[in-house]
């Protein structure tokens, strides 16, 4: 996406918030990371498994990413989504896995796991919540063009949860992305919608009214449209194969599947 970002959708601006753009990171196109965000969650990182803390409206959301992933990836790999350990040989990347509240439930599904963080106040969270419960989970704190450089094997099964809106350059994050899973392998991705609505409940209410999240965890600019999702995955050697919105029920206090993409949505891509 570097050399001409104009050439790209994701940088084209949307009908009501502009995409943000990050200076020398995006243009250079060396890295993703984007270090204010990396320290906007390391200041916080201490929290990720406190249920009723700054992560508590993750911790809601988990369930219905949970059963998706592991629902999406049965169907494609042909698995019994109802054996005990799924997906038993199957090797997964958890991108920007947080405190590991992904990848632990991966690793107990029987994959095996390899979770990265740019984070490093992250990884040691992970590790620390991981050790004492024997979870073999293979944390590193690195970033997806390191990983892609320095590792030899690839992936079947990459996710990029709640991440893109974080980083400094979104095509080439999903094309270092992309370029990790080895071929008939699939990527699950899942992040914010760049519309009024997902800006006025996602950002407004969500960290200044209701006070769910932390003031200032997300960039309205940078969330992603899901056209600009698909064109870089596509870009990337991806095939889009299923598009899933997430919404919440303030009645039941619950989040479920939905046909409602505005605000939260999800995406399956297999290479083939």
């Amino acid at each position: 996406m570097t050399d001409a970002q104009s050439q790209h959708p994701i940088n084209s601006a949307g009908p009501n918030i502009p995409p943000h753009n990050t200076p020398n990171q995006a243009s250079s196109g060396k890295t993703t990371i984007d270090p204010a965000e990396v320290e906007k969650f390391s200041a916080i990182a201490d929290e990720w498994w406190d249920p009723f803390g700054k992560f508590k409206p993750l911790h809601k959301f988990n369930p219905v990413r949970l059963a998706f992933i592991r629902d999406s990836v049965c169907m494609h790999f042909g698995l019994d989504r109802r054996a005990k350990n799924p997906l038993r040989g199957l090797r997964l990347l958890d991108v920007g896995c947080g405190g590991g509240l992904v990848a632990e439930p991966m690793h107990r599904l029987g994959a095996q796991v390899i979770a990265i963080d740019a984070a490093e106040r992250n990884i040691k969270t992970a590790m620390t919540h991981a050790e004492p419960l024997g979870l073999d989970i293979d944390y590193r704190s690195t970033s997806v063009e390191t990983l892609k450089a320095e590792e030899e094997s690839l992936f079947d099964i990459v996710l990029n949860l709640e991440v893109v809106e974080h980083v400094a350059d979104v095509d080439h994050f999903l094309e270092t992305s992309a370029a990790l899973v080895k071929p008939g392998g699939m990527m699950i991705m899942a992040t914010l919608n760049r519309t009024l609505k997902a800006l006025m409940l996602a950002k407004i209410g969500a960290e200044y009214i209701l006070r769910w999240l932390p003031a200032g965890t997300h960039d309205p600019r940078k969330f992603v449209k899901p056209e600009e999702a698909k064109a870089a995955l596509t870009r990337a050697g991806m095939t889009v194969t299923v598009q899933t919105g997430v919404s919440y029920n303030p009645l039941m206090d619950i989040w479920r599947i939905s046909d409602d993409t505005d605000i939260n949505y999800m995406l399956t891509a297999v290479k083939i």
